[in-house]
């Protein structure tokens, strides 16, 4: 499996791809590469899905440079690239502080 520290350097130089889901959802949320690298470069783990359907996962929150927060979920999977299952911009009425479920 892959460390936080992995996860982190390759989100922040665009070593990761996406799901056919999470590239919908990216296009649809208007998420571009350059704002997930940036947010990549300083996440935190808020949620682990060690059962996740296909490869243990954990659920990131990183924070663009215009301050957008960011919640990224990644596969853990030793592979070349990181995998991006999912992302979007969480709604401040189902978080506190962007990182607990309300």
């Amino acid at each position: 499996m892959k460390s936080l520290d992995e996860i982190r350097r390759q989100l922040s130089v665009g070593e990761f791809e996406f799901s056919r889901h999470a590239f919908r959802r990216a296009v649809e949320r208007n998420i571009s590469d350059k704002e997930i690298m940036h947010a990549g470069q300083t996440a935190e783990v808020i949620e682990d899905y060690p059962d996740d359907k296909y490869s243990p996962s954990g659920l990131l929150l990183g924070f663009t440079l215009q301050g957008r927060p960011l919640h990224v979920q990644v596969s853990y999977a030793d592979a070349e690239l990181v995998k991006v299952i999912t992302l979007y911009e969480p709604d401040e009425n189902e978080w506190i502080e962007y990182s607990q479920r309300r």
